[in-house]
């Protein structure tokens, strides 16, 4: 973080010096919100959980050198005190974001203005995230989240981690209602927004997928206005496959480009294949140029998430060749999304970390490209926040499931029950000859999985992030199958 005074913190957050605080100690270390990340200069920030009160934690942060605690109530330590309990706490948190935000912003500051980026979309936006932080890396000192840092802690805590040296600030909003991502926008405001979809993802919450294009939208809405010059002004960054997306061009003042596969995109994709790791190829259009690209991701939906980070690096002034050399030479960072390990003779593919109905369908054409020639096993949980159409689409995903050819599908949970109902409809059909397992829960889905798995096999695990189909991956590679 920038270096700031207690004193300085205090009046930009609205909280008040205590204990044995002085004003004039600087926070220049990290800002946390676990102790055991506390560091010399750092600021903790004391948030009270389910079953762990950060208050409890003061202590040991201070000890291990952080200059103060952000805390709603006082503790025996320097701190800075909120009021209003953890609301008033996450609210001083994105003050404080705001301040850091607008000072890294500030050409006035003497040094080259930090970039700020952010996508959003119902599927994919850690992976583009990642995708992006590492292409224009290249370009300078950057900060991204760490995973799905993605909501009102998470969020303001990434842009506490950039300083003055900081080139590029990508960030990931996400919302679980309409006025979230405009609040993100205003603790952070972008000059380019990417928005990757608009799909199921939460439907339940948002009730259709009109109510979530206008909560994704509410990004482009916050840009600032466009200008003809590349490198200034706001730029909305949408996918041109995605009509609910594309559509968001009249609801921003800022200067749009479209990415996707259709002649009409400003950055598009020709010759897609898909190689024999399940990783694509293509012809990168930008600009006039055109560039061979080879992904190490797997996949074929990663091919526009390449597209949408081509799009911000050639709007930061990289050269098409450099792009397309950056977007080769990326690798998978966040976990659990399309990693892909040997094992005992077997392909094994960990896209556990959530899951959604377009995932889903993207990960079992990814199964099937991988699988060729090959047996293939699916790994299947619930896909949570669906609404009333949740058993719909989970039975359309056992049928998928089926048409790709899954030796067997193992539906792990009650509520993924829909999708062996899909696989089961379409076996009696004469559409497939597999085996649908039902199990319990990870440990017994890993059971399943160690009695039928052979060598050649590709196996790919997914469900909804409190299914935690990870460790069925863990289990079997660790040999602590049951």
């Amino acid at each position: 973080m920038i270096a700031l005074t207690l004193d300085r913190i205090a009046e930009i957050t609205q909280t008040a010096i205590g204990g044995s605080a002085r004003p004039d100690a600087v926070v220049d270390g990290p800002v946390v919100i676990d102790s055991r990340q506390a560091a010399p200069g750092a600021l903790f920030v004391a948030l009270t959980g389910e079953h762990v009160d950060g208050h409890d934690f003061a202590g040991p942060a201070v000890a291990a050198g952080a200059t103060a605690v952000l805390a709603s109530r006082p503790v025996a330590a320097p701190h800075l005190l909120a009021e209003g309990g953890d609301d008033g706490v996450v609210a001083a948190l994105a003050r404080l974001a705001r301040y850091v935000a607008r000072e890294l912003g500030d050409v006035r500051r003497g040094a080259e203005a930090a970039e700020v980026v952010a996508v959003t979309g119902s599927s994919g936006k850690t992976t583009t995230k990642d995708l992006i932080a590492q292409v224009v890396g290249g370009l300078g000192p950057t900060v991204a989240p760490a995973g799905s840092f993605n909501n009102e802690i998470g969020h303001p805590l990434t842009v506490l981690r950039a300083d003055t040296g900081t080139r590029n600030l990508v960030l990931e909003v996400s919302a679980r209602g309409v006025g979230h991502i405009a609040h993100l926008c205003e603790v952070a405001p972008p000059r380019i927004g990417v928005v990757l979809n608009v799909g199921s993802a939460h439907m339940g919450e948002f009730g259709d997928r009109d109510t979530i294009a206008k909560a994704k939208g509410e990004l482009v809405e916050a840009l600032p206005p466009g200008s003809a010059d590349r490198g200034s002004g706001g730029v909305a960054i949408l996918n041109a496959d995605d009509p609910r997306v594309s559509a968001m061009a009249s609801r921003t003042r800022a200067r749009v480009v479209t990415y996707g596969q259709g002649e009409d995109a400003h950055v598009r994709a020709t010759d897609v294949v898909l190689r024999d790791s399940g990783a694509p190829s293509f012809t990168l259009h930008l600009g006039g140029r055109t560039a061979p690209v080879r992904l190490a991701l797997v996949g074929a939906h990663q091919v526009h998430n390449a597209l949408a980070a081509a799009a911000v690096a050639d709007e930061l002034g990289m050269d098409i060749d450099a792009v397309a050399a950056a977007l080769g030479a990326a690798t998978p960072v966040s976990r659990w999304r399309m990693e892909v390990t040997e094992h005992d003779g077997a392909t094994l593919v960990n896209d556990a970390y959530n899951a959604n109905p377009e995932s889903v369908r993207a990960a079992l054409t990814t199964l099937e490209a991988l699988a060729r020639n090959r047996r293939s096993i699916a790994v299947l949980a619930h896909m949570a926040e669906l609404g009333e159409d949740g058993g719909a689409e989970h039975e359309q995903i056992g049928e998928l499931a089926a048409r790709t050819g899954v030796a067997h599908l193992i539906v792990v949970g009650e509520a993924a029950e829909g999708i062996a109902v899909g696989a089961e409809r379409a076996a009696r059909q004469g559409q497939w000859r597999g085996e649908c397992i039902r199990v319990a829960d990870a440990g017994a889905a890993a059971a399943a999985l160690r009695e039928r798995m052979r060598t050649g096999d590709v196996v790919i695990v997914k469900g909804s992030r409190v299914a935690a189909l990870e460790r069925v991956i863990d289990l079997i590679t660790k040999g602590d199958v049951q």
